[in-house]
């Protein structure tokens, strides 16, 4: 099963890697601040909708964030 926490941790370090806030990824993102932080938390799992506007908010392919999250499992 997929761990929440981790596609979290994964999800918040390619932010911080970019230097960008979560008001800025959320608002490219066209998804709640809070929603965002949820995620980052482990707290709520990311639909693939969800993760696609991730990936083009942090200029990345999904696939790239989906390979980043396989290498941490």
């Amino acid at each position: 099963m997929l761990d929440s926490e981790l596609v979290g941790d994964v999800i918040k370090e390619l932010r911080e890697k970019k230097g960008l806030s979560q008001e800025v990824v959320s608002g490219l993102a066209d998804i709640g601040r809070t929603h965002l932080s949820a995620i980052e938390r482990g707290e709520r799992r990311p639909t693939l909708e969800t993760l696609f506007r991730l990936a083009q908010a942090l200029d990345m392919k999904p696939s790239e964030i989906v390979a980043l999250i396989e290498e941490k499992m």
